[in-house]
């Protein structure tokens, strides 16, 4: 191949009708056996049974994604949602139009029990892991179809843990559907005018008891995603005889409504616009007024933010998944691109330069696979009761930090991988920009970085120190289990030191005001994401040290691979809030002097 791209550049330039670049177009087979990793990962831990039946699915699965699902994807990226507010005579229909494709991914869901799955539970604790590794595999190719699966399966959760009422058994049933026919997606109207993530404060929506016990809900969604869904969960102010609200988060209540009728005409519903967004253009994101909009009240009274909780942790756990599976497909792409494109007289992969760079990514990609496989592992025991008090608090734990670290992760390899195409990147008609454009919302979505990092002290705060403990704990045994690798010494003692730093920080922090661990909380949940799993300092194109990559790489047939990729983590710095700390950057007037940086105080 090379030598043919090589004798076509000797040839005198002559006009032809069409001119094509002399490069080839970067390709991926199913994905499921391209991955190694993935295959690996369930061979170690699944039982042999449980292997078997979800290997042969999973080939399967993978040949329908690169025959029949990609295709739809694309599809659905060329024919974004159109609003038509208004029919021919002027009546308003409000109508939310989405493409053939989009629609076909939603009984594909069905068919493939992307949400089914979970909730049968046939393989036991397992089956939220294989729920996940398909989502996984999916994500990259599901033309945005993603972000609806996301909040669907995390309102089945939430129905699930309210021990499915008989009001919602039938709404139950349709979330997790393997029926096309009866399958229902869900909303997530949270965000409101005033902001998204203060929900306690940002939240004006009013509902109002009917006779029948039902009620009405009055008030404006600013940003509501998959705003063509069968159902949403949403949170609202119930207002007394008088018409009194109660304020702050005590006041929020959790209610459930159907979006349409039985005759398609929406629940008192008008939809203001369609968001124009940089990414996720597939997806009909809009602006809603409630204006009485019939719901059913299902949490207590008062108590809807600890209701949508359980939502709130599966919609992080798809963001997790989003993440890691756009970076194994720009990854995947890049590979395959080094194999075929030309530069200076040889292929890409003969660069030195070029393969580490690429290198480098597979790392990144490697630790964050292992970090979503250890959550949803975790989620998995919780689900059956097998988890242990352990087991719990690290889950509480793992689920923000997961969700900052690889959302900000996927956004800087977006970027790295798109410049390894070079100018071609860059091209709209190649589907790398579109991959880019939809990665950058990962870090915003569902918390943004601060937010979670902050949630991380709360999770602290809240257990008394049991969260820590645990965290600690469970890194100490994985690295006891890889200290019986010659070849991995050096990484094992190099994150027990940071282990130690870390200890040696939080000693620290305990008698210091309140301001100096939020001004760390950010340096400070890397921190517990590097050594977990980890990454080394904030540049894209820097090694990698973590506990995951150790256990995984002291398999007794681990690949020189996983050896290389565990090791590579080792060169730098794991614990970037001890750096910091002792610079001094939490310190004293250190926010003053960061307000003066931004606003050009003196």
């Amino acid at each position: 191949q090379e030598q043919q791209v090589l004798e076509d550049l000797e040839v005198p330039l002559a006009r032809r009708e069409t001119e094509t670049l002399f490069q080839e177009q970067p390709e991926t087979g199913n994905q499921y056996l391209e991955d190694t990793l993935l295959r690996s990962y369930l061979k170690t831990h699944l039982p042999p049974k449980v292997l078997e039946e979800v290997h042969q699915d999973l080939e399967r699965f993978g040949n329908r994604l690169l025959t029949k699902i990609q295709p739809l994807g694309w599809e659905c990226e060329l024919n974004p949602p159109v609003f038509r507010q208004y029919d021919a005579w002027g009546r308003r229909v409000d109508h939310i139009h989405t493409c053939s494709a989009w629609r076909r991914m939603k009984e594909i869901s069905a068919e493939e029990g992307l949400i089914a799955e979970a909730y049968e539970r046939r393989y036991s604790n397992w089956s939220r892991l294989y729920q996940a590794v398909k989502l996984y595999l999916f994500s990259s190719s599901s033309g945005g179809f993603s972000c609806p699966l996301a909040m669907t399966d995390g309102a089945a959760k939430v129905i699930e843990s309210l021990g499915i009422p008989g009001s919602l058994k039938n709404a139950f049933s349709r979330l997790t559907s393997r029926d096309p026919e009866k399958f229902w997606t869900s909303g997530q109207w949270m965000t409101e005018r005033r902001g998204g993530s203060d929900v306690a404060n940002g939240t004006e929506t009013v509902a109002r008891e009917q006779p029948d016990g039902t009620y009405r809900l009055y008030g404006f969604k600013w940003f509501t995603s998959a705003a063509d869904s069968d159902v949403t969960l949403t949170l609202a102010r119930i207002a007394d005889a008088e018409g009194q609200c109660t304020q702050g988060s005590r006041g929020l209540s959790l209610f459930f409504l159907r979006v349409r009728d039985e005759e398609g005409k929406l629940n008192s519903i008008q939809v203001q616009r369609l968001k124009d967004k940089l990414g996720t253009r597939q997806m009909a994101t809009a602006e809603l007024w409630l204006q009485g909009a019939r719901a059913e009240l299902i949490s207590a009274e008062g108590r809807g933010v600890a209701a949508i909780s359980n939502m709130l942790n599966i919609t992080r756990i798809h963001n997790v998944i989003s993440a890691v599976a756009s970076m194994r497909r720009m990854i995947s792409l890049s590979r395959d691109y080094a194999r075929k494109r030309v530069a200076f007289g040889k292929l890409l992969k003969d660069h030195p330069l070029h393969m580490q760079t690429i290198a480098r990514m597979e790392v990144q990609v490697r630790g964050a696979f292992l970090l979503l496989m250890e959550i949803v592992r975790l989620l998995g025991l919780a689900e059956t009761n097998l988890a242990s008090e352990q087991d719990q608090l690290l889950l509480r734990l793992l689920i923000p930090v997961a969700k900052l670290y690889t959302g900000k992760q996927a956004s800087a390899v977006a970027v790295e991988a798109m410049e390894s195409f070079g100018g071609q990147g860059y091209m709209e008609d190649t589907g790398l920009p579109v991959m880019l454009r939809d990665t950058l919302v990962l870090s915003i979505w569902e918390g943004t970085t601060n937010i979670l990092s902050l949630d991380v002290l709360r999770s602290l705060t809240k257990s008394q120190g049991q969260v820590m403990a645990a965290f600690l704990s469970t890194v100490q045994k994985k690295l006891e289990l890889a200290s019986g690798t010659e070849e991995l010494a050096p990484g094992v003692q190099r994150t027990r030191e940071a282990i130690g730093s870390l200890q040696e920080f939080m000693a620290a922090a305990g008698s210091e005001q309140a301001l100096t661990m939020e001004l760390a909380a950010r340096d400070f949940s890397y921190s517990l994401a590097r050594i977990y799993t980890g990454r080394a300092k904030t540049g894209i194109t820097e090694p990698w040290n973590g506990a995951l990559l150790m256990e995984h790489a002291a398999r007794p047939d681990a690949s020189s691979t996983d050896v290389c990729a565990a090791l590579r983590w080792c060169n730098q710095e794991l614990c970037p809030v001890a750096v910091e700390s002792g610079r001094g950057s939490y310190r004293g007037g250190a926010a003053l002097q960061d307000s003066a940086l931004v606003f050009g105080s003196s």
